[in-house]
């Protein structure tokens, strides 16, 4: 469903409204590729077959802590036409009340200011609606150009679907229940909702 923003559409966000995305928590993540193109590899006797690409989606998702320590990986695997993988955000408590700190005081900033102008509400909105550092989105927006700029050297028409799907993991019930689902993923490719190209 597409909102209107000064008098343009734009997609409304597939994120949970009014969660912090980048406190910490369990997420399961689901990255397609673009018509859900067969870019990763194939299933062949139950077991994925990475391509050269799909490795590179691998390696890169695996890396993930290397650049933002505050995450941790759970079960991951990469198929023909997408990523599954759980990311588990675990900062420091002096982090998220230094990031609170900061989001108070640009919010005092915000508020002092008595004359708003088509530009400055446009600020606030673009502020609103963009990746907060340490979050999932940055975190996949990272992990997906990094994966693009990379296969792209062997296949230029290699793209992502432009948004991607997101479970906040509540329990230890529901932690395992989508790691089983992770790892057993290739054995029931046949009947996976994600082999069916858009």
């Amino acid at each position: 469903m597409s909102e209107k923003y000064l008098n343009k559409y734009r997609i409304k966000s597939a994120r949970l409204p009014n969660y912090d995305y980048a406190s910490n928590g369990m997420y399961f993540i689901t990255i397609c590729t673009h018509n859900r193109k067969f870019h990763f590899g194939d299933v062949i006797d139950n077991e994925m077959q990475l391509t050269e690409i799909g490795k590179l989606a691998q390696k890169f998702w695996a890396e993930i802590p290397t650049h933002f320590p505050f995450v941790h990986l759970g079960e991951f695997i990469i198929m023909p036409n997408h990523t599954h993988g759980i990311l588990i955000i675990d900062k420091p408590i002096e982090k998220l009340n230094s990031e609170l700190s900061v989001a108070e005081i640009l919010q005092c900033k915000v508020s002092a200011t008595d004359n708003f102008d088509i530009n400055e509400n446009k600020k606030e909105f673009m502020s609103n609606i963009s990746p907060k550092p340490g979050s999932i989105s940055t975190i996949i927006r990272s992990y997906k150009s990094a994966v693009t700029k990379y296969s792209r050297q062997i296949d230029p028409e290699f793209k992502w679907q432009t948004r991607f799907h997101d479970i906040i993991i509540r329990d230890q019930r529901a932690y395992i229940n989508i790691s089983n689902y992770i790892i057993n993923n290739p054995s029931k490719w046949g009947e996976d909702k994600f082999k069916k190209k858009e």
